[in-house]
């Protein structure tokens, strides 16, 4: 099967992150230009757009029925979203600075943030707000949940620490990169897997607080992540090409070649037909699978 992708026009700006509704109908994408759009699949066509933010949108994250869109920005704030229609249902001030990323639990009843100076803050998806706690010195650059009860923040610093929900306290730390870690996804039950800005993959047990394996990548520079619905298979971004790789053995299956020089958020469809990657060149590439 040939890798051409399918490239268009998506934003004013950097394309920092991309979400599938969970029917593949629709993929969701934010940028530095402060906006949300939302676009047909496959046809790739503009549907509507999703403006109030003030600043770069930085982070999505969909309800797992796919009615609630959470994003977060550099303006401090969340915002909530009804979905297919775009309409703003809350919006949170979370922090002075940059909320870098955004999760939406597991039970679609509440949404948590990470934001830059290491604050956390968890709301209702009501907006009303549950708690709110420091989890770092440094800034934070990726949130998810381990679990329904168990929240994963990670940046600046390398570790991984992980807090009970909704009390936040703190419940352990994985610690092992060098310098930073992001784009935490949760592999199954009881395991996730992180990047390291030095371009090392990590595995943990999240229960045990133990490391069970470490992935050196080829070439360096890894900056980007993203898991298969599946499972099954990870895309991993490097200047200017991505990689997919089966989670077994972390060996390369394809590689798509990107004329751009950074490469920011990266969604598989739910149904497993697309890879699509936003880029520094304010466009959006699309590949079948």
């Amino acid at each position: 099967m040939a890798d051409t992708a399918i490239v268009f026009e998506a934003h004013d700006n950097y394309v920092l992150d991309l979400k599938f509704t969970p029917d593949s109908s629709t993929l969701i994408s934010c940028g530095m230009d402060a906006l949300i759009r939302l676009w047909s699949a496959p046809g790739w066509r503009h549907e509507t757009t999703l403006a109030g933010h003030e600043k770069s949108v930085n982070s999505l994250s969909l309800s797992a029925d796919g009615r609630t869109l959470a994003s977060g920005s550099t303006d401090g704030t969340v915002r909530l979203w009804t979905l297919p229609g775009g309409h703003l249902q809350h919006t949170m001030e979370v922090s002075k600075k940059t909320v870098a990323a955004v999760a939406i639990g597991p039970g679609d009843d509440q949404v948590a943030s990470a934001s830059y100076g290491g604050k956390v803050a968890i709301w209702r998806l009501d907006g009303a707000p549950l708690c709110a706690f420091k989890a770092s010195k440094k800034n934070l650059s990726s949130v998810t949940y381990a679990a329904s009860n168990t929240l994963v923040v990670s940046g600046l610093g390398g570790e991984l620490t992980l807090w009970s929900v909704p009390e936040g306290e703190a419940v352990g730390t994985l610690a092992g990169h060098a310098t930073a870690a992001g784009h935490l996804h949760r592999l199954d039950t009881g395991r996730l897997l992180s990047l390291g800005y030095e371009g090392d993959l990590r595995v943990w047990d999240v229960a045990r607080l133990q490391l069970l394996e470490v992935v050196q990548l080829e070439p360096p520079g890894a900056r980007g992540l993203a898991l298969s619905p599946d499972r099954a298979r990870a895309a991993v971004s490097f200047k200017g090409m991505i990689q997919l790789r089966t989670v077994a053995d972390w060996a390369v299956q394809r590689v798509f070649d990107v004329r751009a020089n950074a490469i920011y958020g990266m969604a598989f469809s739910p149904d497993g037909s697309w890879l699509a990657a936003g880029a520094a060149d304010k466009k959006i590439r699309v590949w079948a699978l």
